[in-house]
Order: C-alpha cells, then sequence, then structure tokens
C-alpha cells in the first residue's frame, strides 16, 4: 500500500510540476496587440492544462500574440520592468555570433511567466527575431523535432544561449537574479573563456 501512494504522489508531482524536459515575437520592437474581440469565446477562461492549447513542436513566437496566449502574454510583457544596466551592459557585449534557442510549455505557468518578461528584455536589447527559434513541449517534456532529446532540457521554460553554434550558457526556470543579468553574467562568462 506504502509503495502505490508513493507511486501515485511521485506521478502527480511529475505531471503537475514544469521540470524534466525542455521558441520572442515576429520583430520585437514593434509588437501590436490586436484589437480586443467582443464575443463569448474571448471572454471564456482558457484551461491551458488541455492539450488542444498547446503549441508543440517549433513555432511561430507570433503566436504568442494571439489568443488564447494573448491574455497572459501581453501582461507578463507590459508589467515587465527591464534593467537599463543590465541592457546597456549586453549592449557592450554585443550580439554577434549570438542565438537563443527558448524552450516553453503553454501549459506550464513558469514559461508563461518568464517568457514573455524574456521576449521584452530581448526588445529592449534589440535582439534580432532571426536569431530565435521557440520549441513548444507538452507536459511531459517532450517534443516532436528530431534531435530534441540532445538539448537535455529538464525544466521548462529553458532558455538557451549559443555563440557561434557552441552553447554559452541556461536559464532554467527562474532566472538566479534576473532575466538581463543573468544574460549579462553568461556572456561575460564566455568572454573570459576565450
Amino acid at each position: 500500500m506504502k509503495k502505490l501512494v508513493f507511486l501515485l504522489i511521485c506521478c502527480v508531482v511529475t505531471l503537475t510540476a514544469c521540470h524534466s524536459t525542455r521558441s520572442v515575437a515576429d520583430k520585437h520592437p514593434a509588437i501590436q496587440k490586436e484589437p480586443e474581440k467582443n464575443n463569448a469565446v474571448s471572454q471564456q477562461p482558457v484551461d491551458f492544462s488541455e492539450q488542444s492549447t498547446w503549441l508543440l513542436g517549433y513555432f511561430n513566437p507570433g503566436q504568442l500574440k494571439s489568443e488564447p496566449y494573448s491574455v497572459w502574454f501581453y501582461k507578463g510583457y507590459d508589467d515587465y520592468l527591464v534593467n537599463k544596466d543590465a541592457i546597456n551592459s549586453l549592449s557592450e557585449i554585443g550580439k554577434d555570433g549570438l542565438s537563443i534557442k527558448i524552450v516553453m510549455g503553454t501549459w506550464c505557468p513558469d514559461s508563461r511567466r518568464e517568457v514573455p518578461r524574456f521576449m521584452k528584455v530581448l526588445d529592449a536589447w534589440n535582439f534580432p527575431a532571426g536569431s530565435l527559434t521557440f520549441i513548444g513541449v507538452d507536459n511531459g517534456k517532450l517534443s516532436p523535432i528530431g534531435g530534441y532529446e540532445a538539448l537535455e532540457i529538464h525544466r521548462v521554460p529553458t532558455f538557451i544561449i549559443y555563440k557561434n553554434n557552441i552553447e554559452a550558457g541556461r536559464i532554467i526556470e527562474n532566472p538566479e537574479t534576473s532575466l538581463e543579468q543573468d544574460m549579462v553574467k553568461i556572456l561575460r562568462g564566455m568572454n573570459k573563456n576565450k
């Protein structure tokens, strides 16, 4: 009986956490909100645990600006205050040769909180949209793309920063300090290792 209870608890924790295996808007600086729609569908609360709401595999970040995702995307984006000193530090470091993979689950509260903030940081830094890749995962942290396992993702969201196609570092689930300050730390550390 104890083994059955333990197994049940482990299953519930695994399926409800954003942990385990691990893509900003189309053109960042000019994020355009869609006009408010006055219909019954947009007034209904969305259950993001429903599989029909999940973005899986590679996806266009512009999808986050559409319903049902726009509700949490714009709130998180608009409410986040970017640290201007950290953005200035990022600007000094530069963007040459950088690319970023964002692995997230639209079902995951951590992803719904951190991804809009991260996108606002990238917009403030004028990071090129063409250097971003978004990957959506299901609640088992799986994604239907080739080579996904090689990313070795254990929590979502995960922001993987690459310099010349070599991983420089990751921000996993929650930043240590702030998203932009953690990016500065990763990129400065990368430059020290040269």
